[in-house]
């Protein structure tokens, strides 16, 4: 699948999406936000993939918003945040908010800038890596925003309350060292997409239902109640274990050399 803007192709069960606007430094118009959208969509109801990793094409992963594109026409801000429900995610939120949903490890891959916007995708992600000479920036807060793309979500996972505010209020611009340093990526490398291979490669070891079940756990129910993650753990460990792919996961285990591959995940 490829638009202008973002392409997406799919290599041994992990799907590789690229954002495509090297000429802007990837910054994201009203086209680009529809095609992650979609794309991201698309994902989530594909049973087969095993990983998703995300980059850029060019110097940089994402340098933000096109506000020349998007803001110079009210009509687009409000097509951005406008949605049916409050608590549902719009069209601004879904590039970060749709990677949480889908079932599978995602992983970002950047460089350059990641700036604004681009750092609201990249928060969506299970897990960020990037180069040493990447840069990062919560710059709503510089256009007189505040960041409204679901990235919050994660950012309150990851990072304490001051730092977070700190980074919003001041739209300050800090390197990679610095945001391995507070939590915001979670490792630095000279070849951040080897890396994100070799991770993808490795979980795609296991039991695709184990691993979504994992994702969903976590993400659903890291600052909930004990009571409801007991529960959660239980419910899902039992859909788990009425799966083929437990079954396969030992025979896997006990008998290596029959190379058996796992079935299609269930739906999470």
């Amino acid at each position: 699948m490829n638009t202008e803007c973002v392409s997406l192709n799919i290599e041994n069960g992990i799907a590789f999406v690229t954002l495509n606007r090297p000429e802007k430094r990837n910054a994201l118009d009203m086209a680009m936000f529809r095609a992650i959208d979609r794309v991201s969509r698309r994902l989530r109801k594909d049973r087969n993939i095993r990983a998703v990793i995300v980059q850029g094409e060019g110097e940089d992963f994402c340098s933000g918003l096109d506000v020349k594109a998007v803001l110079s026409r009210k009509s687009s801000a409000m097509t951005l945040l406008a949605k049916w429900l409050p608590g549902h995610a719009n069209l601004a939120q879904r590039v970060s908010y749709n990677w949480r949903k889908i079932p599978v490890p995602v992983i970002m891959v950047i460089q350059g800038r990641c700036w604004g916007g681009g750092l609201q995708i990249a928060l969506g992600a299970d897990f960020r890596f990037a180069t040493a000479g990447s840069t990062f920036s919560i710059m709503e807060g510089k256009w007189g925003l505040i960041p409204d793309m679901a990235g919050n979500l994660a950012l309150r996972e990851i990072v304490p309350k001051d730092t977070a505010l700190r980074l919003a209020m001041t739209a300050e611009i800090i390197p990679a060292e610095a945001a391995l340093k507070c939590g915001l990526i979670s490792e630095v490398s000279d070849e951040p997409l080897q890396l994100a291979r070799q991770l993808a490669a490795q979980i795609t070891e296991r039991s695709p239902d184990a691993v979504a079940g994992l994702k969903k756990l976590f993400q659903q129910n890291w600052f909930r109640a004990e009571w409801l993650l007991l529960a959660k753990e239980s419910y899902y460990q039992f859909r788990i274990l009425l799966g083929k792919n437990q079954g396969i996961a030992i025979k896997k285990q006990l008998s290596p050399e029959k190379h058996i591959d796992y079935v299609s995940r269930k739906r999470w």
